[in-house]
């Protein structure tokens, strides 16, 4: 597409149609840059206009540059004495200490966002000795999951610093979010107009959003259980849509069940086996009212494997002893040794049959944790003699003499972060610090697809539940949906403000939850590509998700401030 748009860019004829189609080119190019820049993907960005060979002036308008101008002097631009900003926050700071302890709660969380944005404005307008001093003087008074931020904050000292910097960029074009009870905002602002702080009021107009409510101010865990993302709490409208997170309808699995022989030795044995259906199979399962239409997005269909499979899942499922305090559950421990280039990823099969390892040198270790070996399939010319309507053609299918307890897979050059073992167990996903995911054959035991799509190393990678599709996410801020049949995503979810570091698939495959460094656990919808929930309360990266199994939860494991 970059390559078509750059040659409709650089074609110039002296017709009017020409004219009209340059034109045309140029204003479809300009708004996926501004996509790509509104949600700082600056890497993207630079990377379609290197395609499309042109420059930031090639594509601006004149009255781009004249707003331009105007907007880069009405950011943080301020004739105040520098020197004032100390007593300012220090004023500021001294009122919400005096405040009532009902107050006091809610308006402290102002001192944060006040703080960063003041030092930002000094920055922006030269004054750089003061902005040092301001900042030594009240960094430690921050909140203690705030310090990795104000690290990154201490490195800007100059103005060509803050453009350079993903952070401090989203910092500048959104607002910083804050819930506040309606009495609390009345006895800041009042404070702020009495005493002719427009220095300070004027920053919390322009760069925060505080989102006032009727009611009792909230207390220090309420505040702590929606707080600590990057720019803030949730803006409530960002989780109004609707979300289907019931399950699926399980497919009618009527397969007629073999009865056993019971004969014993001396005893005629019947010719033929009885067949019967299981009762319990037969079941309809309800519909959920909560659970998406079937055909909302295109699902692989079971086949009669798959169906035996799950016959057998629920066979089992429903022997299992139920827990109580003589039926504890019990744990498997397994410890990886001599491992000297370091385990990056580990993923166990849904069934607990296979474990796979990814390490730091590149990589892949796949273990069977049954008695039964791993094995390749035969040769074509061998697979040609073999019956294909014999009963166990599955079994045929694979050469004993490669059996083995361990499998080994390589073509990453870097670490792997993450590996994930498909539903099924015929495909095994993986990614790496080289920014590459790998589909691997579970049945050849090699690579089939390299699928190239991420800029920088991908941190995490999973299957969904039913099979086909699968995500990733990685250190360029982007979340992206897949298909094993597709060399090209067929999403990509942007909004994150930092790294993207785990995903995860509802039970229903109609969404991917993300986890972020942004300290964010967002929701996507796979139907439409837009996030339908950003949940914050994390104070560092989250690191690991997991959904309930029956959809209605989602746990999030992240970092805690040290």
């Amino acid at each position: 597409m970059a390559a078509k748009t750059a040659a409709a860019v650089e074609k110039k004829e002296p017709t009017d149609s020409a004219d009209t189609s340059v034109q045309s080119d140029k204003q479809t190019l300009l708004a996926v840059l501004q996509f790509l820049k509104k949600h700082n993907l600056k890497d993207t960005e630079d990377l379609l206009k290197q395609e499309a060979k042109v420059s930031d002036d090639d594509l601006k308008t004149e009255e781009d540059k004249k707003s331009e101008v105007s907007q880069a002097l009405a950011v943080y631009k301020s004739d105040d004495d520098p020197s004032l900003y100390e007593d300012l926050y220090r004023n500021l700071k001294n009122f919400i200490d005096s405040c009532l302890d009902v107050h006091k709660v809610e308006l402290s969380t102002i001192l944060y966002p006040v703080f960063v944005h003041m030092y930002l404005e000094l920055v922006y307008n030269g004054h750089e000795w003061n902005a040092w001093e301001f900042y030594s003087k009240f960094w430690q008074d921050q909140e203690e999951h705030r310090h990795p931020d104000l690290a990154i904050l201490s490195s800007v000292r100059k103005r060509d610093h803050m453009d350079k910097n993903p952070m401090l960029s989203s910092f500048r074009s959104s607002a910083f979010i804050l819930r506040m009870s309606r009495d609390s905002y009345t006895h800041l602002k009042r404070h702020l107009q009495e005493k002719r702080l427009s220095p300070l009021l004027t920053i919390i107009q322009d760069h925060l959003f505080i989102d006032v409510f009727d009611g009792v101010p909230r207390t220090q865990q309420q505040i702590q259980a929606t707080g600590g993302a990057l720019l803030g709490e949730v803006d409530k409208d960002a989780n109004k849509a609707k979300v289907y997170y019931g399950l699926l309808k399980e497919p009618e699995l009527n397969i007629p069940l073999e009865e056993e022989e019971e004969g014993q030795e001396g005893e005629e044995k019947p010719k033929k086996k009885k067949s019967k259906k299981d009762p319990l199979l037969m079941k309809k399962s309800k519909n959920d009212p909560n659970a998406p239409q079937p055909t909302r997005i295109p699902l692989p269909e079971l086949k009669d494997q798959d169906k035996v499979e799950k016959t057998r899942a629920f066979r089992e499922a429903m022997r299992r002893a139920k827990l109580d305090h003589s039926h504890m559950p019990s744990v498997c421990f397994y410890t990886f040794l001599n491992v000297y280039q370091g385990v990056t990823s580990v993923d166990i099969s849904d069934d607990s049959s296979l474990l796979a390892a990814g390490f730091a040198d590149g990589p892949i270790k796949v273990w069977t944790l049954t008695p039964g070996k791993l094995r390749a399939m035969k040769s074509p010319d061998d697979l040609e003699m073999i019956d294909k309507e014999a009963d166990d053609v599955m079994e045929r299918i694979f050469d004993d003499r490669t059996a083995s307890d361990n499998k080994v897979l390589t073509g990453h050059s870097g670490a792997v972060y993450a590996t994930s073992i498909g539903p099924h167990r015929e495909h095994l996903l993986s990614c790496s610090e080289d920014g590459t995911i790998r589909l691997w054959s579970l049945h050849i035991w090699s690579n089939l697809v390299c699928y190239k799509g991420h800029n920088f190393p991908v941190w995490d990678v999973c299957f969904s539940p039913h099979g086909y599709y699968f995500a990733s996410v990685g250190h360029d801020r982007t979340a992206r949906v897949w298909a094993t049949d597709h060399y090209q995503p067929l999403r990509i979810f942007a909004g994150h403000l930092a790294d993207v570091d785990c995903c995860q698939f509802h039970p229903n495959s109609n969404y991917v939850a993300t986890g972020s460094s942004d300290k964010t656990v967002r929701l996507w919808d796979m139907l439409t590509g837009s996030c339908v929930r950003i949940m914050a309360g994390h104070q560092g990266t989250v690191h690991c998700l997991k959904f309930s199994p029956d959809g209605r939860y989602l746990a999030a494991g992240g970092a805690v401030a040290s």
